[in-house]
């Protein structure tokens, strides 16, 4: 049966496949979303655009004719940075991947995957979303991939190694893990941990960027991408 809160969910589906896109289409349908599909991508931005379609999630095949999903997903964001994007695609590599959450992508999934694993990634961002509309994130633990990070005693673990943060350093990361795979604007952070949003402090956060870069090395899954005009994502890629 389908959840409740699924029904007044309006997705955009863009997927080339005709056969995987129908499928898709049936499956998402059934499970009570209201699912528009379209073929390539220069369909998907039109239906997009038109007044009486809201969409709730954008799901996007990468490599379409016409328009490649980056591409469509540039054209979105242009005009809505809040709409969740999930990408679909046959390749794996790491680089695709990071170019898909930099765009602003919120996850991402290879080929073949299980119709399941998408319905529950759906609702899981649909539900992360509506979290962090209703109430702030106030937790003193936060899991980044195989990291575990306590904020209060300012300590970064990973398995038997444990790193001790600054009091800047830690509160810069507190906002990622509350962002994760989301963006973090950079004016957001300077004025809440710096004080203010100028030129020095800004150079100033691109230091403390750099070092908490270094302390996530050790998972290649975990990275912090920089987001052109907006700030930074703290990317924990799903395995």
């Amino acid at each position: 049966m389908a959840a409740q809160n699924a029904k007044a969910t309006r997705l955009l589906l863009v997927e080339d496949d005709p056969n995987l896109g129908d499928i898709l289409q049936e499956y998402l349908t059934l499970k009570g979303f209201n699912t528009t599909l379209c073929h390539n991508g220069l369909e998907g931005y039109e239906a997009f655009n038109k007044s009486d379609h809201k969409f709730d999630m954008a799901i996007l095949d990468v490599m379409m004719p016409v328009m490649d999903g980056f591409t469509l997903a540039k054209k979105i964001r242009s005009t809505n940075t809040d709409i969740p994007i999930i990408f679909l695609t046959a390749k794996s590599m790491k680089e695709d991947k990071v170019e898909g959450f930099k765009l602003g992508g919120d996850d991402y999934m290879t080929k073949p995957f299980s119709m399941e694993e998408l319905q529950l990634r759906i609702s899981a961002i649909l539900r992360r979303s509506k979290t962090k509309e209703t109430a702030p994130v106030n937790v003193e633990e936060f899991e980044i991939g195989e990291y575990t990070f306590n904020h209060v005693q300012q300590i970064l673990s990973f398995k038997s190694k444990n790193q001790k943060l600054t009091t800047k350093e830690s509160a810069l990361l507190k906002m990622l893990a509350e962002n994760k795979n989301d963006v973090l604007s950079r004016s957001q952070a300077l004025e809440k941990i710096w004080g203010d949003d100028n030129y020095f402090t800004a150079r100033s956060m691109d230091v403390f960027i750099t070092k908490l870069r270094k302390y996530l090395k050790d998972d290649s899954n975990v990275e912090i991408i920089n987001v052109h005009g907006k700030g930074y994502k703290l990317v924990d890629m799903p395995r």
